[in-house]
């Protein structure tokens, strides 16, 4: 099922099939900019394109979360996915905006099973989440580079790298870092 056009560059038309685009997540969540529970996601790709992270950070606390999936599958990532939001309070995921990428086609699903928004950004729009592409850079200068086979590493593993990442204070949240600051708005919530 095609939507409307989405948008015009250069006198081409783009046709997106039916998601939600992150325009509408401004509507939904008019302060998502400073609102705890708003994730931005996307996988790290492995050697050979044959495994992947998947990667979460969540906005206002800057906290990265690094999930394993079994492979690249949109049924693998969704399988991770809930498996995780199965493990969190209910409360801690308002929404999660992705790319465009095949991997979260599975999407409605894990939207209905836990009653949270996913929104998408814009195709070749990356900077649309940008603290997540950012995160993956330091993720990938911090152990988890590009020519990584992610089958052969543990979810240990990957996990120890963000949580390096996430125990670095940070200047944007007034030198506390980015766990510090996400159990601070979780006991708040």
């Amino acid at each position: 099922m095609l939507t409307e056009v989405s948008f015009t560059s250069t006198n081409t038309i783009y046709y997106r099939p039916f998601k939600r685009s992150i325009h509408s997540r401004n509507k939904s969540y008019p302060n998502f900019k400073n609102e705890f529970g708003h994730f931005e996601g996307d996988t790290i790709v492995g050697k050979n394109h044959k495994s992947c992270v998947i990667t979460l950070v969540e906005r206002v606390s800057k906290a990265i979360i690094t999930l394993k999936p079994e492979n690249r599958t949109a049924k693998a990532i969704e399988n991770r996915l809930n498996s995780w939001l199965d493990q969190i309070p209910k409360h801690l995921v308002k929404s999660i905006t992705f790319d465009c990428g095949k991997e979260f086609s599975n999407w409605k699903s894990v939207c209905n099973k836990h009653d949270i928004s996913i929104f998408f950004a814009d195709p070749g729009c990356p900077s649309q989440r940008g603290l997540n592409e950012n995160s993956n850079g330091l993720l990938r200068k911090d152990g988890l580079p590009k020519q990584t086979d992610f089958r052969l590493k543990s979810e240990t593993d990957i996990v120890s790298v963000a949580s390096y990442r996430n125990n670095i204070p940070r200047k944007s949240l007034n030198y506390k870092t980015p766990l510090e600051e996400f159990m601070n708005l979780v006991y708040s919530v």
